[in-house]
């Protein structure tokens, strides 16, 4: 039951990314409209990003949340053993997900450029 709500969890969490995502667009949308008044355009992006920015604190909240939970239902709950948990580690598609030496990366590297994907 534990994993169940740990993954509705995380859709939810996929969603609210989601919609900070299409704030940020609305925003860009809002800007590159022509049709909209310059000085308008400007404080009304400013007003979306701003808000979809907040987003992310309660969408980190909830990844730390999570994080915690799994780690307290892996320790109560050690009946997987190691082997089982990385198989179901290494089937995921996200190389920062299957392969523990690229998880966070992003965070510890400054390329310079920015990424989108």
């Amino acid at each position: 039951m534990g994993l169940q709500k740990l993954a509705r969890e995380l859709e939810e969490t996929a969603r609210q990314t989601a919609e900070m995502v299409d704030g940020i667009t609305a925003s860009l949308l809002t800007l590159g409209d022509t049709s909209i008044d310059p000085n308008t355009a400007r404080s009304t992006a400013i007003r979306q990003i701003v808000v979809a920015l907040q987003m992310q604190d309660r969408i980190e909240q909830r990844c730390r949340n999570m994080a915690d939970a799994a780690r307290l239902m892996a320790e109560l709950h050690d009946q997987i053993d190691e082997g089982t948990t990385k198989d179901i580690w290494s089937g995921l598609t996200l190389d920062e997900l299957r392969e523990d030496s690229l998880s966070g990366i992003a965070a510890r590297t400054n390329s310079g450029e920015i990424e989108f994907f």
